[in-house]
C-alpha cells in the first residue's frame, strides 16, 4: 500500500465507524484508563457479548484500583469464574496491588510503565493509552492483525516474529494525526463486525477497494493459521463429597496451571487416591455420567462421583480445603465444569 494512500485508510474507516460503529459498549462510558483495562483483558480470547455482564459486576464491586487491590484473590476470581484463561484474573490483581505500591494507586498513562506491569503487552498498552487519552497508538489485537493481513495481503501466522514486524509498521503507517480513541475503536470494531475470521463483509468493508487480500482473492486464507497446538488428553475422577451438614468439599488449586488459584472438587486418577489423600472413606461412591471438558491445550474427561463421609468430621482441613454450603460458593472462584456439577446438586439432579 502506498505511503500517501495510508492515511486514508484512517479517513475512510473513521467516516465508517461514525455511522456503523459500537458507540455504547459500557466500558465506553466513561471511557477511564481503568475502565478500558478491565475491558481490553476480559475481551482477550472472549467475545463483547460474553464481557459485558462481566465487567459490569466488576466495575460494580471494583471500581478502581484500590478496590481491586483491596480484594482478595478469591474475590477476584469468582468474578471471574466462566471467563477461563483465569491468569488474566490473577495478573489484574497483581497489576492493581503493584499500582498502589508504585504509581500512587492508580494506573500510569505510559505504555513503557504499562508494559511493564503484569499481563500488560504492548498492544494491550498502547489500547489503554489511546482509548484514555485519544493519542493515536498502534494496537494490534487479534481483530486487528486479521485486518492488516488481509489489506495488506500479508501471509504466514500473525503469532510470527517477522510477520508481527511487518504488522506493526502497517498499524503505524494508518494511525490518524488525531482522533486516536475513535481510530482504535475503529479498526478493532472493523475486524470484530466486518472483516471476520469467517464469511467477511467485503461487500459494506469501508476500505475493501484497495484491499490487496481480496483483490487477490486471498480473503479466506488470511491471515495463515495457526499451527495446530498439541492437544493432550487426561482423564481425572471428581468426587462431591457432602457431610452431614450437606456441605461440599472444596480444595484450593496451587496458584499456576490448570485453574491456578480456584477452588475445586477433590480430584485425582481414582477415587482410592482421594480418599487416601483425604484421609477418609467415602460412603455408597455412585459414579455419575462422565463428561468431556476443554481447555486450550487438555481435552479433559472428568468423571464424578457422588458419595457421603463417614469420617467427614476427620478431614484435615488446612487453608487449602474447606466444607461450604450453597450461600458460601457465590463467593469463591470455581472452575466452569465445577460450577455446573454444583449448580445440578443443589437442583436435586442427582438425588
Amino acid at each position: 500500500m502506498p505511503a500517501k494512500a495510508k492515511p486514508a485508510f484512517a479517513h475512510r474507516l473513521l467516516a465508517w465507524w461514525d455511522v456503523h460503529g459500537r458507540h455504547d459498549l459500557p466500558w465506553q462510558h466513561p471511557r477511564t484508563p481503568y475502565r478500558v483495562w478491565i475491558s481490553e483483558i476480559m475481551l482477550q480470547q472472549t467475545q463483547v457479548g460474553t464481557v459485558i455482564p462481566y465487567f459490569k459486576r466488576w466495575i460494580r464491586d471494583f471500581p478502581n484500583v484500590p478496590a481491586l487491590a483491596a480484594a482478595s484473590l478469591d474475590d477476584v476470581l469468582s468474578h471471574w469464574s466462566g471467563l477461563g484463561y483465569y491468569a488474566r484474573a490473577r495478573n489484574l490483581h497483581r497489576a492493581a496491588i503493584q499500582c498502589v505500591n508504585e504509581h500512587g494507586a492508580d494506573l500510569p498513562l505510559g505504555a513503557e510503565a504499562l508494559s511493564a506491569l503484569p499481563g500488560i503487552g504492548l498492544s494491550t498498552a498502547n489500547a489503554i493509552v489511546s482509548l484514555s487519552t485519544d493519542a493515536p497508538k498502534p494496537v494490534l489485537d487479534g481483530n486487528v492483525r486479521r485486518v492488516l493481513a488481509r489489506h495488506s495481503a500479508i501471509e504466514g501466522w500473525t503469532g510470527q516474529a517477522a510477520v508481527q514486524k511487518r504488522l506493526w509498521a502497517e498499524a503505524e503507517a494508518r494511525l490518524p494525526t488525531d482522533r486516536g480513541a475513535d481510530y482504535t475503536q475503529a479498526v478493532m470494531d472493523l475486524g470484530a463486525t466486518l472483516c471476520t475470521r469467517s464469511k467477511p463483509g467485503c461487500e459494506q468493508c469501508p476500505v475493501r477497494t484497495d484491499c490487496r487480500g481480496l483483490a487477490a482473492g486471498k480473503v479466506s486464507q488470511l491471515p495463515s493459521a495457526k499451527p495446530a497446538t498439541r492437544v493432550s488428553d487426561r482423564t481425572l475422577d471428581m468426587l462431591i463429597l457432602r457431610d452431614e451438614r450437606g456441605r461440599v468439599l472444596l480444595e484450593k488449586r496451587p496458584p499456576a496451571g490448570i485453574w491456578g488459584g480456584l477452588w475445586c472438587l477433590p480430584e485425582g486418577n481414582d477415587l482410592s487416591a482421594i480418599e487416601t489423600r483425604l484421609g477418609m472413606v467415602a460412603v455408597r461412591p455412585a459414579p455419575l455420567p462422565a463428561f468431556e471438558h476443554r481447555l486450550s491445550h487438555v481435552r479433559m474427561t472428568i468423571r464424578p462421583i457422588l458419595a457421603d463421609g463417614a469420617e467427614a468430621t476427620q478431614v484435615q482441613c488446612p487453608p487449602s480445603r474447606g466444607w461450604f454450603d450453597r450461600q458460601q460458593l457465590p463467593q469463591l472462584g470455581l472452575p466452569k465444569p465445577v460450577t455446573a456439577l454444583l449448580t445440578r446438586l443443589h437442583d436435586g439432579e442427582f438425588d
